[in-house]
């Protein structure tokens, strides 16, 4: 048996824990049965935001007649292009191992561990088979893994997961897509730019569930453009012949309202072949992107007393404390908001409340996601649909990228559309459209170290004509009520 101060299980953002316990001149210990550095550095965030960058450049020469350039595009080395990312995240794992082997702090352990008692796991594997560790604080980070679905017939077929999708090296002819979510709008915007067709079969209404309604009918219409899209289908059958792969899908029944407000009514989306009858749809590559399951199943966290949700999420308080004494979580595996960013804040909250004088809740008042499709999506905070389930009286208002000088210039579409209180508290933010993604953080901002009002971005001066102008002049005018009541306004 080894002792150690601090030990973690997974090597993504529970490492910045960890280095903060080696700092303090505690022994640590990091078990990782994969590469190094989670599955954001080597299966998620990095590769494919390297991807979907040269998906933009790619997508940028072909815009480039809209503005009176004649450009083509020769060739495209597609297969330089993923090895490129994929040994580029190689090294930055290696380096991540490199770093912990040269520690005289810190002990590596390359292997798979579960628990078998309070703060002791046991390892497997070649080196280490049967080798136990134990720690006085333990701190369980091991993330989630593609979740497959129980549709028949697929354990008899060759399909992708995201991770598999990342490294594929010769580009499908035809990919078809199950699941309707941000991983099935970023590969299939990524393999779509670069010739391949494409087709979704997503079960809810609108791509992008997750989103505000709004900004999502936006996206799925701006998506099905492009692209086959089939939304209210759930696949119920996959059959593969002669390299072909085949997938059967069938109208998905609607979920039962969340509250009894009357919805906003947002226009039916364009797309949605599959809506009203059943599809068959055939490619010679699948992917599944039908969300993502923790890895609680694979460490016998029942042996240390440490709660699950229904899911199999690491059960937490406010502090990421679990029910095991001495035992905290983080990242993916806790299921808050799995992202990266998220994973990172939640690090920060471990290693204060650890080593610091007092507990702090984590702030989770104002997390951001972005989804990197074209167009971008971003948001932060609640929902029109949250705040309607929630009976909350709010205003809302959008306002469009191509009505500000920037915008217009770009030929950009897309919208900004904040939600507030009738006090002027932002309540959420929700954006569809170029830079999404950095746009959106000024109201993170806003939300975070300002007042958190509609005051803060109106006010503030903004560059001219820069296209965050877009977000200043969403918060600025007139705003409609929203909840039960669409037909009053309120100017904040």
């Amino acid at each position: 048996m080894e002792e150690y101060d601090f030990l973690v299980i997974g090597s993504g953002s529970g490492l910045d824990v960890a280095n903060a316990a080696a700092q303090r001149g505690q022994s640590v210990a990091v078990v990782e049965k994969g590469r190094l550095g989670g599955t954001c550095l080597n299966r998620g965030c990095i590769p494919s935001k390297q991807l979907l960058y040269r998906a933009e450049v790619l997508e940028t020469v072909e815009r480039a007649e809209e503005f009176g350039i004649e450009a083509s595009v020769e060739d495209v080395a597609f297969e330089e292009i993923v090895r490129e990312v994929n040994e580029d995240v190689e090294e930055s794992s290696e380096s991540i191992r490199r770093g912990l082997e040269s520690s005289s702090r810190h002990d590596l352990y390359q292997a798979e561990g579960r628990f078998v008692d309070d703060r002791t796991i046991e390892l497997s594997g070649d080196d280490h088979g049967g080798q136990r560790l134990t720690a006085e604080t333990v701190l369980v980070a091991a993330g989630t893994r593609p979740g497959v679905p129980a549709v028949d017939g697929l354990e008899d077929v060759d399909y992708l997961t995201s991770r598999e999708a990342l490294q594929l090296e010769e580009r499908p002819d035809h990919l078809v897509v199950i699941g309707g979510g941000y991983i099935a709008a970023e590969l299939g915007q990524f393999f779509g730019t670069f010739g391949s067709d494409v087709s979704v079969i997503g079960r809810r209404p609108y791509l992008l569930p997750d989103a505000d309604e709004e900004v999502a009918a936006e996206f799925t219409d701006r998506f099905a453009d492009r692209f086959d899209v089939y939304t209210g289908c759930e696949a119920t059958a996959v059959s593969e012949s002669d390299g072909e792969v085949t997938v059967e899908a069938r109208p998905y029944p609607d979920a039962e309202p969340e509250s009894e407000a009357e919805p906003t009514p947002y226009p039916e989306p364009e797309s949605g072949e599959g809506t009203a009858e059943r599809v068959t749809v055939t490619g010679d590559e699948l992917l599944v992107a039908t969300g993502r399951v923790p890895n609680t199943d694979t460490l016998n966290v029942d042996a240390a007393g440490i709660e699950t949700d229904d899911l199999g999420f690491v059960e937490t308080d406010e502090y990421l404390r679990t029910s095991a004494e001495g035992v905290w979580a983080l990242g993916d595996i806790v299921g808050e908001y799995l992202l990266k960013h998220n994973a990172n804040h939640e690090a920060q909250a471990v290693a204060r409340n650890l080593f610091g004088d007092d507990l702090e809740p984590v702030d989770y008042s104002a997390i951001p996601f972005a989804v990197f499709s074209s167009p971008e999506v971003a948001g932060v905070g609640a929902t029109e649909r949250e705040l309607r389930a929630a009976d909350r009286e709010y205003a809302k208002r959008t306002y469009r990228y191509g009505d500000t000088a920037r915008g217009s210039a770009m030929k950009a579409e897309g919208v900004v559309k904040p939600l507030v209180s009738l006090e002027g508290e932002i309540l959420g933010c929700h954006i569809v459209g170029p830079d999404a993604s950095n746009l959106i953080e000024e109201v993170v901002v806003a939300m975070t170290a300002g007042s958190g009002t509609v005051r803060d971005i109106r006010e503030s001066v903004h560059i001219h004509p820069a296209l965050s102008e877009v977000v200043q002049r969403a918060f600025s005018g007139q705003f409609t009520r929203g909840g039960h009541d669409h037909d009053h306004n309120h100017d904040h």
